[in-house]
C-alpha cells in the first residue's frame, strides 16, 4: 500500500504529534506499506497534496489532524483512485468517530489495516467538497467566531462557549429553500445537510443518512430566537426529532437555500461563506477505506464478514456491477 500521511502541524498538541505519525507509520510499515509524510504549511496545502499523491498513483492518503485536514483532502481526491483514511489528531474527528476508530494514533493506525476500499458519496456545496455535512445558520456563525488559537487551547470546549454567546443573540432568519425542486418558505434558526450521521461527534441530527444513497439529508430547524434553538437541541438529544414540529426532514439530491438576511455557511467545520447556496450530492465521488463492522445503516452495499453476505442479492448484484 504506497501511501502518504497528510499531517497538520496545527491540529491538537503540536508537541505529541511527531512522536504519534512515527508509531503510526511505523505499524504501517510493519504490514509492508510504504509511506511517506508530508506536512502541510498553509490553507489548501492538503488539497494540493492529495491531489499530488493521486497524480502520482499513490493507493491511499491518510489525512491525520482533524476534520477540516479531512476536508481538504477529500478536495483533492475526489473523483480519483486513490484511497481515503483518517488519523484522529484534531478536535472533534467526527469521521474518525463514525468508523468507531480508536482515538489513539497507534492504535487507529493498527485497525486501518484491517479496512477495505468502498466508494461512498460526497456532498458539494457550491464548488466545496464536504464528506459529513453542510450547516447554514447558527452552527454556522459558531464555527466562523472560533479563532484557530482558541481552538487549539480549548478543543470542544471553544465550541461550547461560542454556541452559548451565540444562543443569546440568534435570531430566525427568512429562508427559501428548493429542495429538489420543491420550494419551501419557513423562518428557520439552521439548517443541516448531512451525507453522514454524527454531528459534532455527539449527536445524530440527520440520523437516516447513508454514505452510498445518491442522496443528502436536509434538517430544518425553525424557530425566532436562542429560546427556540434550545428546544431544537433538546429535541435531538432526547432522540425525539419526528414528535417536534419545528424540525422538518427531507431527503433530496439538491437543496438551494437563500435567506433575509443571508446566513453563513460552513462545511465539515470550516466556514466557506454565505447564502445563496446549492448544496447537491455526487453519488461515488470518492474512494475510502471503511471498517468491516460498520454500521449498517451508514452503507446501502452489502459488507462480507466471514465468509457470508449480509444484505440481500439485489444488493449485492448492484455492489458488484460497481466494481
Amino acid at each position: 500500500m504506497r501511501t502518504m500521511l497528510v499531517f497538520n502541524p496545527n491540529a491538537g498538541q503540536t508537541e505529541a504529534h511527531e512522536r504519534e505519525l512515527s508509531g503510526a507509520a511505523e505499524v504501517w510499515r510493519e504490514h509492508g506499506w510504504q509511506v511517506t509524510i508530508e506536512p502541510t504549511r498553509a490553507a489548501g496545502d492538503g488539497q494540493r497534496l492529495a491531489r499530488m499523491a493521486a497524480d502520482q498513483g499513490y493507493d491511499l492518503v491518510v489525512a491525520a489532524g482533524g476534520d477540516g485536514t479531512i476536508n481538504e483532502v477529500i478536495n483533492g481526491l475526489a473523483g480519483t483512485a486513490t484511497a481515503l483514511a483518517p488519523l484522529p489528531l484534531g478536535t472533534m474527528n467526527v469521521w474518525a468517530r463514525e468508523l468507531r476508530l480508536p482515538m489513539q494514533p497507534r492504535a487507529a493506525a493498527a485497525a486501518i489495516c484491517a479496512w477495505h476500499p468502498h466508494v461512498i458519496d460526497l456532498g458539494r456545496a457550491g464548488d466545496r467538497y464536504f464528506l459529513l455535512m453542510a450547516g447554514i445558520g447558527f452552527d454556522a456563525a459558531i464555527t466562523a467566531g472560533i479563532r484557530p488559537d482558541e481552538k487549539r487551547r480549548l478543543g470542544a470546549l471553544a465550541y461550547v462557549i461560542r454556541g452559548i454567546a451565540q444562543t443569546l443573540r440568534v435570531r430566525g432568519a427568512r429562508a427559501r429553500l428548493i429542495i429538489d425542486g420543491r420550494p419551501i418558505s419557513s423562518r428557520v434558526l439552521m439548517v443541516v445537510v448531512g451525507n453522514t450521521q454524527l454531528y459534532g461527534g455527539l449527536v445524530k441530527i440527520t440520523h437516516r443518512a447513508s454514505i452510498d444513497d445518491g442522496m443528502l439529508d436536509v434538517a430544518v430547524f425553525k424557530g425566532d430566537n436562542g429560546l427556540s434553538a434550545v428546544r431544537r437541541l433538546i429535541a435531538i438529544l432526547r432522540r425525539r426529532y419526528s414528535e417536534d414540529p419545528e424540525i422538518a426532514y427531507y431527503r433530496a439530491r439538491s437543496v438551494h437555500v437563500s435567506a433575509r438576511p443571508r446566513l453563513p455557511v460552513q462545511v465539515d467545520g470550516d466556514s466557506i461563506g454565505q447564502t445563496p447556496m446549492t448544496f447537491e450530492v455526487v453519488p461515488g465521488a470518492l474512494r475510502a477505506l471503511l471498517p468491516v463492522d460498520l454500521p449498517e445503516d451508514l452503507m446501502q452495499q452489502p459488507t462480507l464478514v466471514g465468509g457470508g453476505v449480509r444484505r440481500t442479492l439485489p444488493r449485492i448484484l448492484s455492489w458488484l456491477s460497481r466494481r
